[in-house]
């Protein structure tokens, strides 16, 4: 979480920008950048993706990420094209499923959550757009206007993602899941 702030607060002053011009530019609380700066709240991909965006930053400088996917006409990615990524400071490992098909719409992620401290997952966020996540393994906790729901493997949610949400593991097992969302997050990797 740290290292999000440090590099947030580095390049803000850099360009010579206040918490709150920072704030008015990525639509977040002065309060809660403050507090990611600080290393005191996790943002959420959704909240780092609009700060990045205002910083004139990739997504990418966030992640340690594979090398970006190649262009292809191919409709199928096997198992083994699978590269995962992490959020650094997280429990969240990703593999994108998403095929680089021009103006595609959907992002299809598969996603690991490891067991872990409640500062290491991101604070609740809102977004544009859908999310659909079908639980595969473990049980997730998915908080969604402050109602937290217990999904068991086979159980689905969708949801207007302009409510806040997050996802937590509760428990001491891995949590593996399916998500598609919309507007697509990752399509800068």
């Amino acid at each position: 979480m740290e290292e999000y702030g440090n590099k947030i607060k580095e390049v803000r002053n850099k360009k010579k920008m206040t918490l709150k011009d920072l704030s008015e530019k990525c639509d977040l609380s002065v309060a809660f950048l403050s507090q990611i700066e600080r290393g005191l709240a996790s943002p959420a991909i959704s909240s780092l993706k609009s700060i990045a965006n205002a910083l004139d930053l990739d997504l990418s400088d966030f992640f340690d990420v594979p090398a970006k996917k190649p262009k292809t006409n191919d409709i199928i990615t096997k198992s083994y094209e699978h590269v995962p990524f992490v959020v650094k400071h997280t429990n969240y490992i990703y593999s994108e499923l998403s095929k680089n098909i021009e103006n595609r719409k959907l992002e299809i992620l598969h996603e690991i959550i490891l067991p872990g401290k409640e500062e290491n997952y991101p604070t609740n966020s809102s977004h544009k757009g859908e999310e659909f996540i079908y639980i595969l393994e473990g049980v997730m906790t998915l908080i969604y206007d402050d109602k937290e729901y217990e999904l068991y493997p086979g159980d689905s949610a969708h949801y207007l993602a302009k409510t806040p949400h997050t996802w937590r593991n509760y428990t001491n097992k891995v949590v593996k899941l399916i998500s598609v969302n919309t507007p697509i997050i990752f399509k800068e990797l």
